[in-house]
């Protein structure tokens, strides 16, 4: 097992964070989305939301790091919002949790979704054909309530509501 170690992302983390979600992208929807997607505009995109994201206090943002200091995954969460979320019984939601593929089982993405999240009824959602994550989430405490929706910005993958059913495992937070 590698060695990681948990930190809150701070503004100076917008350009790494950037470069994992996008190679964590490719590595995981590269199969769901047209080669097209990947253009230097939706990088540039990227790196403008995670300004954005790490300059709003209410948006928190965990990093796993190796212990060489690379970052080995990230995960954000803050309160729901929209449409999507209205009326759901949940005080957080999961809007990204990525791990690069040589990191999976580690141990870092449970690390990650434990310190953003904590033991808070949460949602998320996921790619429908990314039956990893399903699997993931599910042995973390969250099931699918039936709720589907596309986003015009991606492409080709419907994405899956889950809302936690239970209280995740080994409650944690960063520093």
């Amino acid at each position: 097992m590698v060695p990681f170690t948990l930190r809150a992302a701070g503004p100076a983390d917008a350009r790494e964070l950037t470069r994992v979600q996008v190679l964590c992208w490719k590595q995981t929807y590269s199969a769901m989305l047209p080669a097209s997607f990947f253009t230097p505009e939706h990088e540039a995109s990227r790196l403008a939301q995670w300004r954005r994201v790490l300059a709003d206090p209410a948006c928190q943002v965990a990093l796993a790091e190796g212990s060489d200091g690379g970052l080995l995954g990230f995960a954000m969460a803050a309160k729901p919002f929209g449409e999507a979320a209205a009326g759901l019984p949940v005080g957080r939601q999961l809007y990204s949790l990525y791990v690069l593929a040589e990191h999976h089982g580690t141990g870092a993405g449970r690390a990650l979704l434990v310190a953003v999240l904590g033991t808070a009824p949460a949602v998320l959602w996921v790619a429908q054909g990314n039956a990893r994550a399903i699997a993931f989430y599910r042995r973390n405490g969250f099931a699918p309530d039936g709720t589907t929706m596309t986003d015009p910005a991606i492409p080709g993958i419907t994405e899956v509501r889950m809302l936690s059913v239970g209280q995740p495992p080994h409650p944690g937070s960063i520093s």
